[in-house]
């Protein structure tokens, strides 16, 4: 159980930031933008191809996260100066880059098990440096020595990536191009009247939100061990629910808690799928399933529970005004039988 739930935090962590660049289309810009199925596997391609040809696995995910830019800009001057509705300019790039990531792969799988990648390095790295044996001698202290993970050096490595891309994001969108990307996806005739170029500021938010994607998918590759063409289907469904769930159980007050909320979101998600997956009657076939579930619940849920407290705060409201009516009546009574009493 041990290791399941650490490989689903693993996993959870890498793919949160695949959540942030998710954030930055569907709440930032307002754009729900499908180019992420088709720019998820344009990472993973780009950095298995390079990897596979001897590049330095560290360069690889560099250019991947480039890759992934140009492609939410072309998804951007699509919607923009093209006038294509931006749920059609996504779904096009998302067609377009099936074929064009099949030109990068060669061929439909591109394998990495006996490749040094970045993840294989960093393991490395983290294994001379004593790190495992001392968290996994930790481990067997408490009785959790049959299911010891592989490496720590991994998940370490990918804490720190993703809150450093986290503070980026969250910098970048206090900076007045941030501001105005935010307006942009606010109320573009307001910004646009206050003279902002606001087809440009929706392509560059487009282009960081789907860098953000395409380097989640080579970071993906390499710690799964291959980049496959189909590996991006339905990757905005768990984006979506990452930043859903995240949203509805830690809130959205400030944009340093709702990127923070996006994280632990694809974490939980991960790992509930990772424990549903191990329910007997489920196999990997109704990961779908598990997912639109997941979504579903997490879209209602709040609505549900939002309603009930209204209908509380209603009930309470009422019942105030009633004792407020009440307490009226018999003020009311008392000055007429004193006014009466004064009389005679």
């Amino acid at each position: 159980m041990f290791t399941a739930i650490f490989g689903s935090f693993e996993a959870g962590i890498i793919y949160a930031i695949m959540a942030l660049g998710v954030y930055l289309s569907f709440r930032i810009l307002d754009f729900p933008d499908l180019t992420v199925d088709g720019s998820f596997v344009t990472g993973a391609a780009i950095s298995a191809v390079m990897i596979a040809g001897g590049v330095n696995p560290f360069l690889a995910t560099i250019m991947a996260l480039f890759a992934g830019f140009v492609a939410g800009c072309l998804t951007g001057l699509l919607h923009t100066f093209g006038k294509v509705n931006n749920l059609l300019a996504g779904i096009l790039m998302m067609i377009a880059l099936y074929s064009i990531n099949l030109r990068i792969m060669g061929r439909s799988n591109i394998p990495l098990l006996n490749t040094d990648t970045a993840f294989t390095n960093i393991s490395a790295f983290f294994e001379k440096l004593g790190i495992d044996s001392f968290f996994n001698s930790i481990l067997a202290m408490v009785g959790l020595g049959d299911s010891l993970p592989d490496t720590w050096g991994i998940l370490l490595l990918m804490i720190i990536v993703t809150f450093v891309l986290k503070f980026l994001t969250d910098s970048f969108l206090k900076t007045e191009i941030g501001l105005a990307v935010r307006a942009t996806g606010d109320n573009k005739r307001m910004i646009r009247s206050l003279s902002a170029n606001t087809n440009l500021l929706v392509i560059l938010g487009l282009g960081l939100s789907n860098a953000l994607v395409a380097f989640s998918g080579a970071l993906i590759a390499q710690q799964g061990g291959f980049a496959d063409v189909g590996m991006g289907i339905g990757m905005i469904v768990i984006g979506l629910a990452s930043v859903i769930i995240g949203e509805a159980l830690f809130g959205t007050k400030t944009i340093a808690r709702t990127t923070l909320a996006v994280i632990g979101g694809a974490i939980i998600y991960r790992i509930v799928v990772t424990l549903a997956l191990r329910v007997d009657f489920l196999d990997p076939g109704d990961m779908k399933l598990i997912t639109a579930l997941i979504v579903i619940v997490a879209l209602t849920t709040p609505k549900i529970i939002d309603g009930s407290k209204e209908k509380k705060r209603k009930a309470r409201r009422k019942s105030e005004r009633i004792s407020s009516i009440k307490a009226t009546n018999k003020q009311g009574k008392g000055d007429f039988h004193a006014a009466i009493k004064s009389d005679s």
